[in-house]
C-alpha cells in the first residue's frame, strides 16, 4: 500500500545519503534506494516473505567458501552478471565479444608451456585448442598472456574435487610466441550443471529451471597497450546453447572443435591422430589510454 508516509521514508533515506562523499556512490545508493523501494511497494512482501527474502541471502553468505562463490552464481543465474559484462563491454563488431567470468576462477592457474596439457587426469577425449591473439588492426600481439581453466570431462572444476583432481587441472596460463600464437592440449568439455546444493540450486528447483551450462572453455586474453577480455568458447552443437542457465551464449563464441586426421600436425602437437581441433582467434581493442607508439611486448 503506497500511502504519503512510505513515501517520505524513501525520501529520508535517500535525504540521509547526501553527505555522502563520492558522487558516484551517492548515485548508486540512492537509485538502489528508489529501486528496492519501488519494488516494496509494488510487491507488498509479507514479513514472513521478507523474513525469508533475508534468510536466502545469509544462507548465500555462508555458502561462500575461498573455493566457491554463491553470490557471484547468484548474479550469473539471475543474467545480471551478463548484464552488467555487456554494459561493460567494448560493443565493436571487430574484437572478441565478453561474456561471464564465472563463481570458478577461484584460484591462480600454473604457468605452462606453449603445447602443455592442462587435463591432467586424461580421462576425456583429447584436443588442441590453438590460435593467434590480435589488435584490433589486425597486427599479432606477441607475448600476449591467456589464463585459461576448464572443468574436466565430467563436468567438475578442480576446486570442487580437491580429494579427486590435482590442483590445477584444467587451467593453464599461457604467454602467446613472437607471432600471437597460442596452443594448448586438454580434454574437449561436457555440458554440466552448475552447483545445486545450495540456496542458489533451491532458486533453480523453485522455479523450474535446469541447471546446466553448454560446454565451453574459459579465457581472459590480456596483451600490453589493450584492454583484457574476459570470454568463453563454447562447442559448436552442445546441449544447452540455447539455454545456458546464466544467459552467457554469444554466437560469435560458439566454435568447432573438428575432428582431424592428420599425422604430421598431430605429432607436432603430441596428440595421436584423428583428434578434435578448436582453431580460433582472440582480437583484443587498443585502449584508448595507451601510448600508440609504445612498443609492443
Amino acid at each position: 500500500m503506497t500511502t504519503e508516509f512510505t513515501t517520505r521514508i524513501t525520501e529520508a533515506v535517500v535525504d540521509s545519503l547526501d553527505g555522502t562523499a563520492d558522487p558516484r556512490l551517492r548515485e548508486l545508493l540512492t537509485a538502489l534506494t528508489r529501486h528496492l523501494h519501488a519494488f516494496v511497494r509494488e510487491t507488498e512482501p509479507t514479513m514472513a516473505e521478507w523474513e525469508q527474502a533475508i534468510g536466502f541471502l545469509t544462507a548465500t553468505g555462508q555458502t561462500c567458501t575461498d573455493t566457491r562463490q554463491e553470490f557471484v552464481l547468484l548474479s550469473d543465474v539471475l543474467g545480471v552478471s551478463m548484464l552488467v559484462e555487456t554494459i561493460n563491454s567494448d560493443g565493436s563488431g571487430d574484437v572478441t565479444e565478453s561474456t561471464v567470468l564465472g563463481p570458478f576462477h577461484m584460484t591462480e592457474s600454473p604457468v605452462r608451456e606453449l603445447g602443455a596439457d592442462i587435463d591432467l587426469v586424461g580421462d576425456g577425449e583429447p584436443c588442441v585448442v590453438s590460435g593467434r591473439v590480435l589488435s584490433n588492426d589486425g597486427t599479432e600481439l606477441p607475448g600476449a598472456v591467456l589464463d585459461v581453466w576448464q572443468a574436466n570431462a565430467e563436468g567438475y572444476y578442480d576446486v570442487q574435487q580437491p580429494d579427486v583432481q590435482p590442483a590445477g587441472n584444467g587451467r593453464g596460463l599461457f604467454t602467446a610466441d613472437d607471432e600471437g600464437r597460442f596452443r594448448f592440449r586438454t580434454c574437449v568439455p561436457s555440458p554440466y550443471p552448475i552447483p545445486t546444493d545450495g540456496p542458489v540450486g533451491d532458486l533453480l528447483r523453485s522455479t523450474g529451471r535446469h541447471p546446466y551450462r553448454p560446454a565451453h572453455i574459459h579465457f581472459i586474453a590480456s596483451a600490453e597497450g589493450h584492454t583484457p577480455v574476459t570470454t568463453h568458447i563454447f562447442v559448436a552443437g552442445s546441449d544447452h546453447l540455447d539455454s545456458d542457465a546464466v544467459f552467457a551464449v554469444k554466437e560469435s563464441l560458439v566454435q568447432d572443435f573438428t575432428e582431424t586426421d592428420d599425422p604430421p600436425l598431430a605429432r607436432e602437437f603430441g596428440i595421436p591422430s584423428p583428434f578434435r581441433h578448436a582453431r580460433f582467434d582472440l582480437v583484443l581493442n587498443r585502449d584508448p589510454n595507451s601510448d600508440p607508439n609504445a612498443e609492443r611486448p
